[in-house]
Formats: C-alpha cells, sequence, structure tokens
C-alpha cells in the first residue's frame, strides 16, 4: 500500500536516460486520500503548465507529475524510448501501485496506452484535450509537417506562431503566458523527434477501459482535436464528457477551476 512520504524531487532512471520528477507527499493509497494522482504534461508545456490547478489537487491527493524526456528539468534522450515505459518507470520508482492518470494532450495519450496495456496500474482518468495512440494521423499529420517544414528553416518564431495561432486559439493579444511554455519545448520536440517510439494503438481499443474517466474538451481547440475527442468519449464506457467553452489546447491556463474539478471528480470515483 501507497504510504505517506515527504515532499521530494527526484531524477528517476529510465531506460537509457533519465526524468525529473516531484511528488508532493501527503495522502496517497489511504482510505482518505484514494490512490496517487499522476500529472502527465501536454506536448506544448512541460510539468509547469499543471502550476495553476496544483495547489486545490495536493490539498487532497497524493501529487506526482514528472518532466517527459527533453522538456523541463529532464534531459533530452540519446536513444529510443517509449512514453509508456517511462511513466510506468516512474510509478515504480516511487512505489505506486496503481493511481489516478490525468493526463494533457500527449499525456494524455500515455495514460490511455498504460489503462489499455497494463489496467491494474490504472485506478481512473481525467483525460484533458487528450492525444492517443492511432489517430496521429487525424491529429498531427498536417501540423508536425509543417513543423518540420519551419524547424528545417531554422524559423523557431514560426513554429511558435503556429502553435499559437492553431492551438491557442483561445489566447488574446499577445497571450505572453502560453507563447512562454510552447517557446520553451520545442527544443524538446526536435530533441525527442528522432527517438520518440510510438505506444501501440489504443484507438481502437478504448472500449476496454473499465475504470472512472473524464474527458475534458477545449471548445477552441484544433477542430480535428475536438473531434477526435468526442470520438474517444464515446468509445469510452461511460465516461463523463465536459465542455469548456473557453478554453482551446491550454486548459489549465484558460480555466484552471473547471480543469481541477475535472480531475477530482475523477479521483473522487476511483477511491
Amino acid at each position: 500500500m501507497d504510504a505517506m512520504i515527504p515532499v521530494k524531487d527526484a531524477t528517476i532512471p529510465v531506460k537509457d536516460g533519465e526524468v525529473w520528477a516531484h511528488d508532493s507527499g501527503g495522502p496517497g493509497g489511504t482510505d482518505d486520500g484514494g490512490p496517487p494522482l499522476v500529472l502527465l504534461h501536454p506536448g506544448v508545456g512541460d510539468s509547469r503548465i499543471w502550476d495553476p490547478v496544483l495547489p486545490r489537487l495536493t490539498e487532497r491527493h497524493r501529487v506526482i507529475r514528472y518532466d517527459a524526456r527533453g522538456y523541463g528539468r529532464s534531459p533530452a534522450p540519446s536513444a529510443p524510448f517509449s512514453p509508456v515505459a517511462d511513466l510506468t518507470a516512474v510509478l515504480d520508482h516511487f512505489g505506486v501501485a496503481r493511481a489516478v492518470l490525468a493526463g494533457s494532450s500527449m499525456g494524455g495519450a500515455a495514460a490511455l496506452s498504460l489503462a489499455v496495456g497494463d489496467p491494474a496500474r490504472v485506478a481512473g482518468l481525467a483525460l484533458v484535450v487528450p492525444g492517443v495512440t492511432g489517430a496521429e494521423d487525424l491529429l498531427t499529420r498536417d501540423f508536425t509537417a509543417e513543423v518540420g517544414r519551419l524547424a528545417r528553416a531554422g524559423d523557431i518564431d514560426g513554429i511558435v506562431a503556429l502553435t499559437l495561432r492553431t492551438s491557442g486559439a483561445a489566447g488574446t493579444g499577445a497571450d505572453a503566458r502560453a507563447e512562454a511554455h510552447v517557446r520553451s519545448v520545442v527544443p524538446a520536440w526536435l530533441a525527442c523527434h528522432p527517438y520518440h517510439v510510438p505506444d501501440p494503438p489504443v484507438l481502437d481499443r478504448l472500449g476496454e477501459i473499465d475504470v472512472p474517466c473524464v474527458l475534458v474538451i477545449g471548445e477552441h481547440d484544433r477542430p480535428e482535436v475536438v473531434r477526435t475527442n468526442e470520438a474517444m468519449a464515446e468509445r469510452i464506457p461511460d465516461c463523463r464528457l465536459v465542455r469548456l467553452a473557453h478554453s482551446d489546447h491550454f486548459p489549465t491556463l484558460r480555466e484552471p477551476s473547471a480543469v481541477a474539478d475535472a480531475i477530482l471528480a475523477a479521483c473522487e470515483a476511483a477511491r
């Protein structure tokens, strides 16, 4: 059983590399706290993108978050890696047998991969504008091709502008917060691309999920993301769909209180 432990940062060994993680401590795996909560960040930011919702989550739960390889405080990869294998390594490092996973965008894809591939490790899901393996052509083909073109031209400003234009449509003016997150992760996109090994496709296996699930859609997200998220919610049994009218692909920046509500609801359902 997961026990109460002190707050701590950790450098966690993963296959051919390492990742930075933070454990809030507090109740987890107990009658009071329920299973620990693990936060999986999107590709448009590192684990700091959870900062606006973190205080409410840590009030009630032991919360673990980490930076995927190349993001934030985690070194860039130097060998092929699997996102779900890294997630499993983080859980194992902290002695977490079973957790609620809150995953945004690429973090949602990793959460779903574990929920389907090793369901005993997952107590509940909070999916925030999630990706999913098996739907990459629908979600990212054109965007990825344009990012590649801009990267070859050395146009980092162009990559940032493209991302904000397509995924940050709910922003107004200069949108400095979203821009800062995107600009900080573009080097990770370029560093990880040669080494990222996609996890097996799970889009057609979402019907196998048998844990409480909340899926959050940002109504101003890219239309293909919204359509795919709607289809995902239909496939996941008893999935609760939450629509955020003022959000795009950055819901923790746009409507943090609503995102925290959705995550806490998934935690409560998993108790």
